[in-house]
């Protein structure tokens, strides 16, 4: 989803970026062409761990006026919004039986319900 960055930039500094959708969220790149990655992670440092729902985005016409935003310029960044929502999605899945008892009796020892050990058990496995 393509969102707002305000980037402004002294000779001596590195670009900062500003996001108006994201109040308190901030970040800097030494290089031009890291400005999408650094958006992309400092708006999912932001979110981290937190249960709100993200912003719908602004257009950079509405914060022309603002005196937070003069002397610099605006970018639309791609922010992958499937890297930052928390929101819980329900999910069917199929599996052996056998497996199924298996998992509750690690997730009971463990004091987790069924859901939150395939949580914690996919972002073992994806890191």
């Amino acid at each position: 989803m393509l969102y707002p960055v305000y980037v402004h930039k002294d000779p001596d500094t590195a670009y900062g970026l500003t996001f108006p959708d994201f109040e308190g969220c901030f970040s800097a790149a030494d290089e031009m062409q890291d400005i999408q990655r650094m958006a992309q992670e400092a708006v999912e440092c932001h979110f981290d761990g937190e249960d709100i729902a993200l912003p719908e985005p602004s257009s950079p016409e509405q914060w022309i006026g603002d005196e937070r935003f003069e002397g610099g310029y605006w970018l639309l960044v791609d922010i992958d919004i499937s890297k930052v929502n928390t929101k819980s999605v329900r999910i069917n899945i199929s599996m052996p039986e056998a497996l199924v008892k298996r998992i509750d009796a690690v997730a009971k020892k463990q004091h987790l319900s069924r859901s939150a050990f395939l949580v914690k058990s996919a972002e073992m496995a994806l890191q």
